[in-house]
């Protein structure tokens, strides 16, 4: 193998599929970039088996041929020279001879044959999403799946198609949101669910542009096309949590609040709650007002805000980071939090009513009496 590339263009590509290198593993060639040249094209590819990421960038390819390099070292190596020239050769005994200016680096590269085929998707099952509208969907929901591992399942976002309309959830037993989205080009009806550690490296490779892709499935499997790149992604196995039991459809009190002062007061309060060590902050609803208070050894927070109040008077608590994160990703002026009890989630829910458009759900913390 011996091509000549632009730096740029191959540090692009190696911090593209670099996303997809196994950080925790005992087999090496998981920790390795596969390059293969054929055709004026280079493509790179990584894989920790559950993703896995290819890019494609142009080249002068002198002599097709293909290896596969030690990841982590070639990328900090490339990163240093998007302003060069550069040759990469093959050599007999599978090192890589990397040539810039005047200069050469010689590493020893993995066998080729020890790499994971990637997998490829021949499916007539997909649907269009422009992509703001996909990263959107990943951003305001991914963020409130499970980390630990005591139920895999979620671990992952459900995504539920049909109807023109992509659905997606995701709840770790404190806390739910829901987000959906319109799509294109399709008559699919599925239910599956992705790992969100997928869903998150996707949305990074995806940009804000009214620009339609790809979404395919196939089996256990879901890819991306991006064109010059493709991320693939195993899907999770299990039966997701029915997420519409868990949704109250009756609400005893509603308040209307601007979004932007909520999170700031929210932001102020928990100030006091991280020192204290339990994120705690107190909502106290009353007379067309919401006091919000956080208390430790150093003292209190009281931040009191204006809101269109409708229903009944109590005080409940909640865990502020979890309402931070579901006001973080929400854009508008004015949202909605319905509620029940002390002891009852609340939803968050759009300004014009629209709960399907989004919802977020919060446990509350139960507040110790006297």
């Amino acid at each position: 193998m011996q091509l000549i590339c632009d730096g740029l263009d191959l540090c692009d590509a190696v911090i593209t599929v670099s996303r997809a290198i196994s950080t925790k593993t005992t087999n090496p060639i998981l920790e390795g970039i596969k390059i293969v040249a054929e055709d004026g094209i280079v493509t790179l590819s990584a894989t920790d088996l559950e993703l896995s990421i290819e890019k494609k960038i142009k080249a002068e390819v002198k002599i097709e041929g293909e290896t596969v390099v030690p990841g982590r070292f070639f990328g900090e190596l490339i990163k240093k020279l998007t302003n060069e020239r550069i040759e990469l050769k093959l050599n007999d005994n599978n090192s890589l001879k990397i040539k810039y200016t005047d200069s050469e680096t010689i590493i020893q590269c993995f066998p080729v044959y020890e790499f994971p085929c990637f997998k490829k998707l021949e499916s007539n099952d997909f649907f269009g999403i422009e992509q703001k509208n996909f990263k959107n969907l990943i951003n305001k929901t991914a963020f409130s799946v499970a980390i630990d591992d005591t139920r895999p399942i979620l671990k992952g976002c459900l995504f539920e198609i049909e109807n023109g309309k992509i659905k997606t959830v995701a709840l770790d037993g404190f806390r739910l949101a829901l987000n959906s989205q319109k799509i294109k080009e399709s008559n699919l009806s599925a239910s599956v669910v992705v790992p969100a550690r997928s869903l998150n490296e996707i949305a990074k490779l995806l940009d804000d542009s009214d620009k339609i892709i790809n979404i395919y499935f196939q089996r256990n499997f879901l890819m991306v096309d991006l064109e010059d790149c493709i991320i693939t992604t195993r899907l999770l196995e299990g039966e997701f949590i029915n997420y519409k039991q868990i949704i109250s459809s009756e609400f005893e009190t509603k308040i209307t609040i601007n979004k932007k002062q909520l999170e700031d007061a929210l932001e102020r309060a928990s100030l006091l709650s991280k020192i204290g060590q339990n994120n705690l902050v107190q909502f106290d609803i009353r007379d067309q007002n919401l006091c919000i208070t956080s208390r430790s050894e150093i003292g209190n927070i009281k931040e009191n805000l204006s809101i269109v109040f409708k229903g009944k008077e109590f005080v409940i608590a909640f865990n502020a980071r979890y309402f931070m994160e579901a006001l973080k990703v929400n854009q508008e002026e004015f949202i909605n939090i319905k509620f029940n009890s002390a002891q009852n989630p609340c939803v968050i829910t759009p300004f014009d009513g629209d709960q399907d458009r989004y919802l977020y759900l919060i446990l509350p913390v139960r507040l110790m009496k006297g």
